[in-house]
């Protein structure tokens, strides 16, 4: 199994799949904490069918570089699942869930109409559930989502003491001068940044796994915010980095092997957490 992993990384793809991996497992645990806290975790799934929508729109219209379609209308329907949940007749969960299944039904009808390969249902699943497009990343594809994830990292610290404000007493915030609708338009489009990012490395069903899990583990380990976040963070980078390898050496789903992981990661947590109190 060594000499199989070491003759695998001669090679610039693995080497490409391991930092995108790891870069996107970090951004998404730094606010899975503020999406579990919040209550907001169904957001990231609903953004998650609205990017597979904007990536059927995209290959319809043949656009070269999907990203720079599928990025902005994510961010956009993301500002408006925030406008639409507290503004409107229809708030919160339903406005998610009418835009996500509308998104995904629209998506694969396009799809269905103006098919652009021969094998349908293999682009459908590989959407859906994570394909092999990790492993042939280009240069460029790794400098942009390095970029981006930087952004992402920096952002956060940057205006880490608000996002905690923002996530435990919104309330309390607002009336203390922080403009708290602004911080939740900064998570709203931070976290559209992350699922289009996400997509090619678990398939838009599994993103909300990859936010989700590594938060609750490290609750379960931690109290304070801090110390999940950190948690988080360690735990999430951990379980991508060993479902790349996994899924290289078995030939398994990158993504599929990255959420198993994951969720045994959570359920050791579990037991720990468990024992711990006890």
């Amino acid at each position: 199994m060594v000499e199989k992993l070491m003759f695998y990384f001669q090679y610039p793809f693995v080497w490409y799949a391991l930092i995108v991996g790891i870069l996107i497992a970090l951004c998404s645990s730094l606010l899975g904490v503020t999406l579990v806290l919040k209550r907001f975790s169904f957001i990231g799934d609903g953004l998650s069918h609205v990017a597979f929508g904007a990536m059927a729109v995209s290959a319809v219209l043949q656009v070269s570089n999907e990203m720079l379609f599928v990025l902005p209308v994510t961010v956009l329907c993301a500002v408006l699942l925030l406008r639409t949940g507290q503004n409107t007749k229809i708030k919160g969960d339903a406005a998610v869930a009418m835009i996500s299944v509308g998104a995904l039904a629209i998506g694969y009808l396009l799809m269905n109409l103006f098919s652009t390969g021969p094998n349908l249902s293999g682009d459908v699943c590989s959407t859906l559930f994570g394909s092999t497009s990790i492993l042939t990343l280009t240069r460029q594809e790794v400098a942009l989502c390095s970029v981006l994830s930087i952004c992402v990292v920096v952002l956060f610290v940057l205006f880490y003491n608000k996002i905690f404000a923002v996530t435990f007493d919104e309330t309390f915030a607002k009336a203390s001068g922080v403009k708290t609708d602004w911080y939740n338009l900064l998570i709203a489009v931070i976290i559209a940044v992350i699922i289009v990012l996400a997509m090619n490395l678990v398939g838009s069903l599994l993103i909300s796994a990859l936010v989700i899990f590594p938060a609750l583990s490290a609750m379960r380990l931690f109290q304070n915010f801090l110390s999940v976040t950190i948690c988080s963070a360690v735990l999430s980078v951990a379980c991508a980095g060993i479902g790349i390898v996994v899924s290289i050496l078995a030939g398994t789903p990158v993504g599929s092997t990255i959420v198993a992981v994951d969720m045994a990661a959570f359920g050791l947590a579990f037991l720990v957490g468990r024992m711990c109190r006890r």
